[in-house]
């Protein structure tokens, strides 16, 4: 039941954290790799509106999947979960780190190769050691310790703790890490594209 618990609610921050890390960053390479990326980025819209753009695109592409999987979910393992009020924040604050992390890498590297390979190891390092579809006890301690810090364990445990009861302890720490990363991923992003053309 744990591990079905863990997957359950991992699976909904993994949607969350693709779109906004690999699907968001293997765009801009594409713009990039078809040269149409200095053109739109000539064009007379602010480049926040364009950010905040791609976070509402964002949402309205992972929602739908966030639904279906906590659907299938539900209906495949007998879980016990407990909706509250605290998923609308969790669920934001997760998109709007991932989606940031993901802009500012993609809008600060130049060779739209790099930004596809990064993209797609991004995903094998979230999917493989990354505590979000298990404990982070399952870790060796060193990667345990150092995933405190990361935005992706944060993602999760704000998540899971929305959705369920006495599984997260301390989420407050863990909105402490993902509000500083949130807070560096919008730093990092308003640097890189004040640096563009």
């Amino acid at each position: 039941p744990r591990a079905a618990l863990f997957i359950s609610t991992g699976v909904l921050v993994l949607t969350l954290v693709t779109i906004g890390l690999v699907l968001g960053p293997q765009l801009i390479a594409q713009q990039k790799a078809e040269q149409t990326y200095d053109f739109l980025w000539s064009l007379p819209v602010p480049r926040t509106t364009a950010a905040l753009a791609w976070v509402t695109t964002n949402l309205i592409l992972g929602l739908p999947g966030m639904a279906v999987a906590l659907a299938v979910a539900l209906a495949r393992y007998d879980l016990n979960l407990h909706l509250t009020p605290a998923v609308v924040p969790a669920v934001l604050l997760t998109l709007f780190t991932g989606t940031m992390l993901g802009y500012a890498l993609a809008h600060a590297l130049g060779n739209p190769m790099l930004i596809a390979v990064l993209s797609q190891l991004t995903i094998f390092l979230i999917l493989g050691f990354s505590p979000i579809n298990f404990p982070a006890d399952q870790l060796p301690g060193w990667l345990a310790a150092l995933h405190r810090w990361l935005p992706l364990a944060p993602m999760a445990d704000t998540v899971r703790a929305a959705l369920t009861v006495g599984v997260v302890e301390n989420v407050t720490r863990s909105y402490l890490v993902l509000g500083a990363w949130a807070v560096l991923s919008v730093g990092a992003t308003a640097v890189v594209l004040a640096r563009r053309r």
